[in-house]
């Protein structure tokens, strides 16, 4: 949990507890995994418990909300860094519980509940036609399979945004059946895509053209487009011979392996920051 978060695309980060299970490729290098084994937190897999905390955590969103309140300035709330929200474990059921009611009592903050488990939502929240107006509702989707088999148990959801966390982005996705609103599928279309690619030990390379196409596609619908990162691994072609450590070639492009401060998150020269308007 954070205040004034390193993450691009939020102002905070709030877990209301710490551990989850892997279910997709992108969990494969999970960094939450490692940075609670670095902390000596056993809280990962099916049968590691959860980690809790008390109630002195639970108060930084009120106190979050109020500073927003004060300033007239609304926050993002990235939640949970360390935790999937939708896990299926008994034991969660009265913390999500408290998290729904903090939501509710913090309408300064969006809330930003982004999952790999979308087919568990409809259980698990109290809300249904009218949700609360601070939640940004999310979906991580790595490649065009998993995109197909989380993005309808998405989008059949009315919360005022619909987003999807193309990170790490690990091949090509086509959304052209999923990025706008269709009343007859009852899918209420995308509103913002964030890419990226993977750091961290094991980190796979992502290939331009599959940001690139995330960012068209994007355009095309008059979607927010956002770039986090290129991970460790960028196109040989935009840094110098000097930078140059390992190399493999990806679908016909070099890639070459850099620090990711080095990496940077220019995406074909320009910096893309698109966020969706917010009340």
């Amino acid at each position: 949990m954070a205040k004034n978060s390193s993450i691009e695309w939020t102002h905070h980060t709030f877990n209301p507890w710490w551990g989850c299970t892997k279910v997709s490729p992108a969990c494969d290098h999970c960094y939450a995994e490692t940075w609670a084994k670095r902390v000596g937190q056993a809280v990962w897999g099916k049968e590691a418990p959860r980690r809790f905390f008390t109630d002195k955590h639970w108060y930084d969103p009120i106190r979050w909300n109020a500073e927003a309140t004060a300033e007239g300035e609304r926050r993002r709330v990235f939640c949970a860094s360390m935790a999937d929200v939708f896990e299926k474990r008994p034991e969660l059921t009265p913390w999500r519980k408290k998290l729904w009611d903090l939501i509710e009592e913090t309408p300064m903050l969006d809330w930003l509940l982004l999952t790999k488990r979308p087919q568990n939502i409809e259980k698990m929240v109290p809300w249904s036609a009218h949700w609360p107006a601070n939640i940004w509702l999310g979906t991580t989707v790595e490649n065009q399979k998993v995109a197909e088999a989380r993005l309808p148990h998405l989008l059949k959801h009315r919360a005022k945004v619909r987003f999807l966390s193309c990170e790490p982005l690990l091949g090509e996705i086509n959304l052209s059946a999923w990025i706008k609103a269709n009343k007859t599928q009852e899918i209420h279309g995308i509103d913002w895509i964030i890419a990226g690619g993977e750091s961290g030990p094991g980190a796979r390379p992502m290939h331009p053209n599959w940001a690139r196409s995330l960012r068209d596609q994007a355009a095309k619908k008059n979607v927010a487009f956002h770039f986090k990162q290129w991970g460790h691994w960028v196109p040989s072609e935009i840094i110098t011979a000097e930078q140059k450590r390992a190399v493999i070639e990806l679908e016909g492009i070099e890639m070459a392996w850099l620090s990711k401060k080095q990496a940077g998150r220019k995406l074909d020269g320009d910096t893309w920051d698109g966020f969706p308007l917010a009340s």
